[in-house]
């Protein structure tokens, strides 16, 4: 019986997704189940996976569903116990299954490590080791080497992180609800970590399981170049989803040396502005949830850059030195008449 199902959303990225799902079946160890979602096809993708009786399934609209709706999706129709997310741009590593199970149990979740090519800076949370830039030329010979020599030298290494591809109980990832569709293909990944963390699962990445992961060139950035930046829906999208980001955890994304992510409470924020003028305001409102917990008044006269500043940090800095009564910041006049913090409320959708 298959253990683990690894979801793909896939979008007009065939000649990835091929040399994706040839890596998973030839360095899986365990029986495994593959599941596609196919946000659009124009390249034959549906006609492929028939052939390779590849379970998949298909966005009927006309229009893009999205990373988030993909995966759970992905989940819903995974009949494992255990499911990972998984990108069409990543070619699996020998062991990446076997090392995923030896550290996943119940309230969990455990992340691969990625070997990237040069595109990005390096960071403590991967390896930057150029073994192709594209499916066609990927050095698959210099990278299975790689990764066996590497296995050996980080035997039983974890860090506290998370990062695609990441496995875990299905009826753990369900019992949150899954992925918040909202954020549609940015940003909710950023999400449902935090949630994972409010709902005191362990974050684990394992240094035995390896992917060689092509930085999202299968999709929004594939063969190097970006493909949508003449698109003005998808930049709406994107734009949307960072402004409900904020709106919802009342800062910005944050994460350590190794991409665990770092929480702030979340108050419940009133903004007054006198003076005001259409730009302030729609540089401020998202930050703001309409509570009178706390109240932050702005004097469009007086506002500068120092004040949005503090504005964007306003939840740490409370965390850090807030107590009840008014102080001001910079030209910002801040009324703390409740510390109540309400993360809590967000960790199911």
């Amino acid at each position: 019986m298959s253990k683990i199902t690894y979801c793909i959303p896939s979008k007009n990225n065939l000649r990835y997704l091929k040399s994706s799902i040839k890596s998973i079946k030839e360095n899986s160890s365990q029986e495994f189940d593959i599941v596609i979602f196919i946000d659009s096809d124009n390249d034959g993708t549906k006609e492929w996976l028939d052939r390779e009786e590849i379970k998949y399934i298909t966005n009927e609209s006309n229009t893009p569903k999205g990373i988030a709706y993909g995966y759970n999706r992905c989940i819903e129709a995974a009949t494992t116990p255990i499911v990972c997310m998984f990108h069409a741009d990543m070619f699996m590593g020998k062991g990446f299954d076997t090392a995923i199970l030896k550290h996943l149990k119940p309230l969990s979740v455990v992340s691969g490590t990625r070997i990237e090519p040069p595109l990005h800076p390096k960071g403590l949370e991967k390896i930057v080791e150029d073994f192709g830039m594209y499916p066609e030329d990927f050095k698959q010979g210099e990278f299975n080497l790689f990764v066996e020599k590497t296995i050996i030298e980080n035997k039983d290494k974890t860090t506290r992180g998370i990062f695609a591809p990441w496995a875990i109980y299905k009826e753990d990832i369900t019992s949150i609800g899954m992925h918040d569709e909202t954020f549609h293909s940015y940003h909710e990944d950023s999400d449902i970590f935090n949630r994972f963390i409010l709902n005191g699962y362990e974050l684990i990445q394992t240094w035995e399981a390896y992917v060689y992961h092509l930085t999202c060139r299968g999709g929004q950035f594939q063969d190097g170049i970006e493909q949508v930046t003449q698109d003005e829906e998808f930049h709406k999208m994107k734009h949307k989803a960072a402004q409900h980001y904020i709106n919802k955890w009342g800062s910005w994304i944050k994460n350590d040396e190794y991409q665990h992510p770092v929480l702030f409470p979340v108050y419940k924020k009133k903004l007054i502005i006198t003076n005001n003028n259409p730009e302030i305001e729609d540089s401020l409102k998202f930050w703001f949830n309409g509570g009178d917990d706390i109240i932050v008044e702005v004097d469009g006269n007086t506002f500068t850059q120092q004040d949005f500043n503090y504005i964007v940090q306003l939840n740490e800095i409370i965390k850090d030195n807030g107590e009840i009564g008014q102080f001001n910041l910079g030209n910002l006049k801040i009324t703390i008449n409740r510390l109540q913090e309400y993360q809590d409320n967000l960790i199911k959708i």
